[in-house]
């Protein structure tokens, strides 16, 4: 037998451990598993739905040291989550984590609320990415039409919805396809990024140049806020790029060699989006101007700046690939988003659960949760219509809908009751202050990303609806998890197991059984 027959016969043994069969193709090489996390972080066209967040908030200081900061502690995050990923690679990860480690008296409402904030995250990242590709692809055509064409609210929106159900289209592929264009889209990123550190810096005119005490040190802010206060919002800036790395733990049941391939994915993908991302945004800072009012009043501040380096029809060239990559974004973030929602209703946790976790017999893939995930983005993407600050909200919602999933799950490895075994990737000793600056700062920022992005707020479009999407979402699984009689209380108790292992068998074989409740677990490798 080869080595890639043992390697299946592993994650097939260590999925069983933890309570599942085997449901889908194992077709992602640990490449393509990093390629999923670092697509989805995209760097440069990241950047550029982001920069919003940055210019107002302190200009060219908040995005070079405002990312170094945000993507160190996010570093932090990164390895925490990949510890666990490593332990229990299961599509389910951080709910699944959260009821493994927590103390019995809380981990089933505790497994409840990770659940949803996660699927509610994944989707809101989802349809951040889409948007800022709406947005791209109409400063494209303003650009094109020489600034005379201005879109409307209803434009983006139509742009938006036909992004989304383009991506619902591509992500009912089969597994192998979907694996495949993770490679592209890993070439593709760091393609654009090296391109425009060396095209940026060479082509823009000395009047747009700027010197490095302006660029590093001219702290402008006109945000409204104090200008600690400010710097700190600009954060969300890299916190929202370097996101969803969850993304290849809910593939992990597609993956080869999942307990080390998941972690590392993390890493390296934080790791390197870090530093090209720092290196990114040090090129812009440099090569933006002083007009930082200018900017910040563009529809796309990017744009603006490689227009005035590039020119229109150069311009038009490089985003055409910013646009593509922006795009890739968005489907890869469909495929995580569809993963945890399959996995949180395979154990029963949403309505129509029955309906949602049916793999399409021809495709081997949750094609229902896909578009059950594209049609949520959709209703959020109405959120434009209620202003700019509404939409942008959005933004905030994807990062602090995941920071609720992550947080809880790493607390609870070391709070809760429980017998944590690590895989092949651990910390050591390193675990417990690593975990303690990860919950610790994102506690924070999420309290942060309560805030509106101006302190005054004079109409119901300039108030940050993170309260409303995120708070409401988790009021109302919170109302259902209590309702007398028919709360998910009296019958949600976690994981559901599909499989039961043989241990000590010849073969290593499993068992199929029907929705066999989980009883007690711990997050460990299979022997």
């Amino acid at each position: 037998m080869g080595r890639k027959e043992d390697i299946q016969r592993a994650d097939e043994a260590l999925l069983a451990e933890l309570g599942y069969k085997q449901e889908f193709k194992r077709a992602f090489t640990p490449l393509e598993v990093f390629g999923i996390a670092f697509s989805i972080i995209g760097i440069l066209p990241s950047i550029a739905s982001v920069l919003f967040y940055a210019i107002p908030n302190g200009n060219g200081p908040s995005m070079v040291w405002g990312w170094a900061v945000g993507s160190f502690f996010i570093f932090f995050v990164g390895l925490s989550m990949a510890e666990l990923a490593s332990a229990a690679p299961t599509s389910g990860g951080l709910y699944f984590w959260t009821y493994s480690l927590s103390s019995p008296r809380y981990r089933n409402f505790l497994c409840w609320i990770v659940g949803y904030a996660n699927t509610v995250g994944s989707i809101a990242s989802f349809a951040s990415i889409n948007w800022g590709c709406a947005v791209q692809v109409l400063a494209a055509v303003t650009i094109g039409s020489g600034e005379t064409f201005e879109p409307t609210n209803a434009q983006y929106f139509g742009v938006y919805s036909a992004i989304v159900v383009s991506h619902a289209l591509l992500c009912s592929l089969g597994t192998a396809v979907l694996a495949r264009l993770q490679s592209l889209y890993v070439v593709l990123n760091i393609c654009l990024c090296l391109a425009i550190l060396i095209a940026l810096p060479v082509l823009t005119p000395t009047e747009f140049k700027n010197t490095p005490s302006f660029a590093l040190g001219e702290f402008i802010n006109v945000s409204g806020w104090p200008d600690g206060f400010a710097f700190i919002l600009s954060l969300s800036a890299p916190l929202w790029t370097i996101g969803a790395f969850d993304s290849a733990v809910h593939i992990s049941e597609e993956a080869s060699n999942a307990a080390t391939a998941c972690p590392w994915a993390i890493v390296n993908a934080i790791g390197i989006a870090g530093v090209l991302g720092w290196a990114m945004n040090m090129a812009l800072a440099f090569c933006m101007g002083t007009d930082s009012e200018g900017l910040n009043d563009s529809d796309q501040p990017m744009a603006q700046i490689f227009f005035n380096a590039f020119g229109r029809e150069g311009t038009l060239g490089v985003w055409a690939v910013v646009v593509v990559v922006q795009y890739m974004m968005g489907s890869s973030m469909l495929l995580a988003s569809s993963r945890q929602t399959f996995a949180f209703s395979r154990d029963g946790a949403l309505p129509l659960s029955q309906f949602l976790r049916r793999m399409n017999s021809y495709t081997q893939t949750p094609v229902n949760t896909v578009f059950f995930s594209a049609a949520w983005a959709l209703l959020l993407g109405l959120l434009a219509f209620a202003g700019d600050a509404a939409i942008n909200s959005v933004f905030s919602v994807s990062i602090n809908g995941t920071y609720v999933a992550y947080a809880i799950p790493i607390a609870a490895r070391f709070l809760g009751e429980n017998d944590f075994t690590p895989g092949p990737f651990t910390l050591g000793k390193l675990g417990l202050p690593v975990g303690i600056i990860s919950v610790v700062f994102m506690t924070f920022m999420g309290i942060i990303f309560m805030f509106p992005s101006a302190p005054t707020v004079e109409t119901a479009g300039d108030m940050n609806y993170d309260v409303v999407v995120l708070g409401g979402v988790l009021a109302l699984a919170t109302i259902y998890y209590f309702l007398p009689k028919v709360g998910a209380r009296i019958w949600f108790t976690g994981p559901v197991r599909t499989v039961e292992s043989t241990q000590g068998s010849e073969n290593g074989s499993v068992v199929i059984v029907e929705s066999a409740e989980v009883g007690e677990k711990k997050t460990s490798q299979a022997n």
